[in-house]
Order: C-alpha cells, then sequence, then structure tokens
C-alpha cells in the first residue's frame, strides 16, 4: 500500500439508505427503478408509475440523490449496481438495493462505486450472501460497510474515479450513438419497403413477394446441447442471452458457454455461421436476432442462423416483421417456434437495383455501429485492466499520464 493511503471500513467513509420515500407524501407519479432494471450501470428501463391508476410496488421506496451508488442486495454476482449521475422528478428505487451516500469529506463516489464494481469485491459478496439464511445468496448493508480498502488521499480519489469514469463515459457514448443508427436503418427500410416513399407510396409493379426459405439457408445445430468446455475457449455457443439487446451485432460477452476446438470441428453437422449470416432465436424470447460478424462462434440449439446473398435487406425485414415471426409460436408451456413454420413467411423483394443501393447505405451503417461496438469492447477491457491495479495503488494516474 501506497504510503499516503489509509485502510478504511466502508461504514466510515458513506452512509446507506437515508432517505426513504412516505405515501403522504402524496406523488402524483413515480418514476421507478427495479433491481433487475440495473446492470453494470446501464439500466433498461425507469417505469412510469401513475400513482392512484398504476400499482406502486411496495419495494418503490427508496429516495436517491446524484452520486447514490445502487448496489442489490440479492445474488451480488448478477451485478444488478450502479452510480446515479441524473435524478429523474419523483424517482424512487428498490428497496432491493443498498444506497450507498459517499461522505465527500472523506471519498470520491465515483472512485467508491469503482471500488465495489472489482470482480473480487463481488466474489467476496456474493459469497457472503451463500452464507444467508434467505432461499438465495443476499447480503445486507452492514456486509458492504464492513469491508475495508486503502484510500488514498481524497484528491487523488477523484483522479482515479474521473479516469475510470472517462472510458465508461466513452463507451455510454457509443452506445447511444449505436442506438441512434439502429434506429436510422429501421426509418430508412420502413420508408423504402413499407410506405413506398421514394416511389410515391405505392410498391412498384416489378418487386414480389416469395417465402423466406427460397432466400435463406438454415445452419443449426443436431438440436442437442454439445459437450461443453470447462473454460472460456475461443469458440462461444451463441445462446438466446446472446441474441438479447437493440444491438444488431451479437455481443460475445453475453456468451458463457463454450466447447473445445475438437467440439466445434465436429459436432455442427450444418457447419458454423458465418460473417452476415443472421442468428434468430427459437425459443424463449422469440424472434430475438443479430447479424453474426465474428470470427468463430457456434449456435445453441435454440438459435438458426440464416445465410443469403442479401443479409442486410432481409435482416432489417425480419426485424420489421418480429411480430408476425412471434405469432408462430407453439409454445405451451414455454414459448417456440419451428423454423419450417417461419420460413413460409412471405418476404418483399424489391429489383436488384433497388436492393443495391439500400444495401451501400446499410453496411456503412453496419460498418460504423461495428467499429464502435469493437471499440467499447477494447475500452471496456482497457478499464477493467486498469480498475484494480489503481485500486491497488500499483499504477497511479500519473503513470498513465505519463505512458500517453
Amino acid at each position: 500500500m501506497p504510503k499516503n493511503w489509509e485502510t478504511k471500513r466502508i461504514g466510515d467513509i458513506c452512509k446507506t439508505n437515508q432517505q426513504t420515500y412516505s405515501l403522504s407524501e402524496n406523488w402524483s407519479f413515480v418514476k421507478y427503478l427495479d433491481t433487475g432494471n440495473l446492470t453494470e450501470n446501464r439500466i433498461d428501463e425507469v417505469q412510469h408509475i401513475v400513482v392512484g391508476q398504476d400499482n406502486l410496488p411496495s419495494r418503490a421506496r427508496r429516495k436517491v440523490m446524484v452520486d447514490d451508488i445502487l448496489y442489490s442486495t440479492v445474488r451480488p454476482n448478477q451485478r444488478h449496481y450502479g452510480i446515479v449521475k441524473e435524478v429523474l422528478p419523483n424517482m424512487l428505487v428498490s428497496t432491493g438495493f443498498t444506497v450507498i451516500t459517499a461522505d465527500k469529506a472523506k471519498a470520491d463516489a465515483d472512485f467508491l462505486y469503482y471500488y465495489l464494481a472489482q470482480n473480487d469485491i463481488v466474489d467476496s459478496l456474493h459469497a457472503i450472501g451463500e452464507q444467508s439464511v434467505s432461499a438465495y445468496p443476499s447480503i445486507k448493508p452492514s456486509d458492504i460497510e464492513g469491508l475495508e480498502l486503502d484510500l488514498p488521499p481524497l484528491e487523488e480519489q477523484a483522479e482515479i474515479g474521473r479516469t475510470l469514469r472517462a472510458l465508461d463515459d466513452k463507451i455510454a457514448n457509443n452506445t447511444k450513438i449505436n442506438h441512434h443508427l439502429e434506429q436510422i436503418a429501421g426509418a430508412i427500410f420502413k420508408s423504402w419497403f413499407a410506405d413506398f416513399e421514394p416511389w410515391g407510396g405505392e410498391m412498384p409493379e416489378d418487386w414480389q413477394e416469395v417465402p423466406l426459405g427460397t432466400l435463406v439457408q438454415s445452419i443449426d445445430n443436431r438440436g442437442k446441447t454439445p459437450p461443453l468446455a470447462q473454460e472460456l475457449t475461443d469458440y462461444p455457443i451463441i445462446d438466446v442471452k446472446a441474441l438479447s439487446g437493440e444491438q444488431r451485432i451479437v455481443d460475445f460477452n453475453n456468451c458463457t458457454k463454450f466447447v473445445e476446438s475438437e467440439t466445434y470441428n465436429s459436432w455442427f453437422r450444418s457447419g458454423h455461421p458465418k460473417p452476415y449470416d443472421i442468428l434468430l432465436s427459437t425459443v424463449g424470447s422469440l424472434a430475438e436476432m443479430k447479424l453474426f460478424l465474428g470470427n468463430r462462434g457456434c449456435v445453441a440449439q435454440n438459435v438458426v442462423a440464416f445465410r443469403s446473398d442479401m443479409p442486410l435487406y432481409l435482416y432489417q425485414h425480419l426485424q420489421y416483421i418480429k411480430d408476425d415471426l412471434v405469432s408462430y409460436n407453439i409454445g405451451t408451456v414455454q414459448p417456440s417456434i419451428k423454423v419450417t413454420h417461419i420460413i413460409k413467411h412471405p418476404i418483399l423483394v424489391p429489383t436488384k437495383e433497388v436492393l443495391q443501393r439500400f444495401n451501400e447505405v446499410a453496411r456503412s451503417i453496419t460498418e460504423d455501429i461495428y467499429t464502435n461496438h469493437c471499440q467499447n469492447v477494447n475500452l471496456a477491457e482497457l478499464r477493467d485492466t486498469l480498475l484494480p491495479r489503481l485500486m491497488s495503488g500499483e499504477l497511479s494516474v500519473a503513470d498513465i499520464q505519463a505512458a500517453k
């Protein structure tokens, strides 16, 4: 530990669960954040609840302030945590969070957040949770307060927090840009191939509809789970979870299962996905789809890959008719669709000239999205490499600046 650092209990530099909402305050509406909608500082949804019209969850009680840290008390390894940088009007969060308010005279909130986000701290809290008497791993605010950390002077804390925050802010900005690019691609598709705006609002006579199956080759596995590797390899299995999110590209960070090279080369009868194959889920979250732009990967038994000579157009078309594909659901206990059903669905096919024009636009958008995605992967790796070294004092912000 550097000589000017001190060992402190987290409970000595912060307070927890300071503000609670009372029903007597009679808010007319609430902006509510539940634990499941916050993961590694990414918010999926903030619910707008009209009091008296909608049901206000009994757990919607915690008030928050800017720079409060939210840390789920249930299953810490699921990483439902984040730091509040914007407080919405009438905002409440679940009592399933411990709300941590740093004493700004002693601790920098960003520094404290990144300390709690470290893998070994998450693992330690989860291990504590597994000793709880509840049916699932859970921790108490006192478990967080009891953690000890090596604390640098406040100014140095702030420098470390700003350095790590800059990386996360760049990742968030790239993600926002990709969101807008996705919206642009969808709007262009709708304008051209649903509203036919460039053609006066009428579908050209030389366009036609054909079954999806005439446009694609289907690639799947043997319908069974292959032997799994015991550790991470270069051969991820792309399952339904890896197809989640709005970005059009498979996020390999969401892959949690892998196979060995021997299995990869022998198990999958139809081959492996190739760049620009469309991967689509057939069970669970139906018709979730992504473009495969990786080097290696294999589809899970509940995922099918469609290979086509018009992948970008077809991807956008399938996104546009996603509700139609979901309507093929035949599952009673678990939602499921059959490939043999959806390949009969009609697909509008314009002329080659129009396809080429759309492909040029869609490829440019897709390449920009992919560039931003790859940059985010590299930034996240850099952040995760720097984080433990900065927190331990092994590396200082001055060292980073000197290396530039």
